[in-house]
């Protein structure tokens, strides 16, 4: 089939939730595992739907900013890659990265917002009472846009336009990765330009970035691989899968994950209706099922990151993946 702006026909039952044997919720979803080659190496649903890819794109954003020739720590280059959990530690090195630049938080024109962690979040509110920018999921993302903006000399206040020189090459870098032009754009929470891309698309685009045949490439994925708490968070789903698996992982709002191997297999799901939830256990059971991941790799993660059912103190059911 074309591709085409996601319908619910699109997308099957990727995952259920089981409770005393019996069925109680059904999440629908839409699954692509591609290779390093683009071949499709497994599908459920219609992977030419057209979505909105939110963070996952970030490590391709990450390697437009390369592009540049700004340098960047391998922290730093973590950090653009993140959507980060705001936790006291991400706010310190986002903050340090800026001023490395020769730039300040007030630069950054990411939404002001708390730390996505309830733990993160009970934490500031107790020591700086108030949310702020550096805080917000994406602010190392924006760190390297004003970073690499700085290096070239282009405007800091127009960072974010869509024809802001930085923003053009970013368009152009997706366009090259998934072999395909967005279909559609809109703007990201964070207030960046957002492209849509088939699901097909978005896994066949991090493959080749995981199979890293590109100095750019392995910077970036030496980076993730070296700080992969900044990416997601400490115990947290991307950071977890990264340091078991290597490779990335990166979460996108509204029901997505992207997890791409060493060996560049990657696996792209979106659940129709944006819940979180199913993402990375379905991301996991598609791998394993194609071999791009060993038994005992999907069953320690899977296991880690089971959603319990409870009846009174009793566990009773739990999530399970069905593809």
């Amino acid at each position: 089939m074309a591709a085409h702006p996601l319908v619910a026909s699109d997308g099957v039952v990727v995952a259920e939730l089981v409770r005393d044997s019996v069925v109680e919720s059904l999440h629908h979803g839409v699954v692509a595992v591609v290779d390093s080659t683009g071949t499709l190496l497994l599908e459920r649903g219609d992977s030419t739907a057209v979505v909105y890819p939110r963070s996952t794109l970030k490590p391709l954003q990450a390697l437009a900013v390369l592009a540049t020739g700004v340098e960047l720590t391998d922290l730093e280059l973590a950090l653009t890659t993140a959507s980060h959990c705001g936790s006291v530690e991400h706010r310190r090195a986002v903050d340090t990265f800026l001023v490395r630049h020769g730039l300040t938080p007030s630069h950054l024109q990411c939404p002001i917002d708390w730390p996505l962690g309830a733990t993160e979040r009970a934490h500031m509110a107790g020591d700086e009472g108030e949310p702020n920018r550096l805080a917000m999921n994406c602010s190392g993302k924006h760190a390297g846009f004003l970073a690499a903006c700085q290096h070239r000399g282009w405007d800091l206040e127009t960072y974010l336009h869509p024809s802001h020189p930085l923003q053009r090459s970013i368009l152009e870098t997706i366009t090259n990765y998934a072999q395909e032009a967005p279909a559609f754009s809109s703007t990201d929470g964070c207030g960046s330009p957002l492209h849509a891309l088939s699901v097909r698309g978005i896994a066949s685009a991090l493959a080749t970035v995981a199979k890293a045949e590109q100095p750019a490439e392995k910077q970036l994925l030496s980076a993730v691989r070296s700080h992969a708490w900044a990416l997601d968070g400490h115990g947290r789903d991307n950071t977890v899968t990264i340091d078991t698996l290597g490779g990335i992982a990166k979460i996108g709002a509204e029901g997505l994950v992207v997890i791409a191997t060493p060996e560049g297999v990657s696996v792209a799901v979106k659940i129709l209706d944006g819940s979180m939830r199913a993402t990375t256990p379905v991301a996991l059971a598609a791998l394993a099922e194609v071999g791009a991941i060993s038994p005992s790799n999907r069953d320690q993660l899977s296991q880690r990151f089971a959603l319990e059912v409870k009846g009174g103190e009793h566990t009773i059911g739990a999530l399970r993946t069905s593809l």
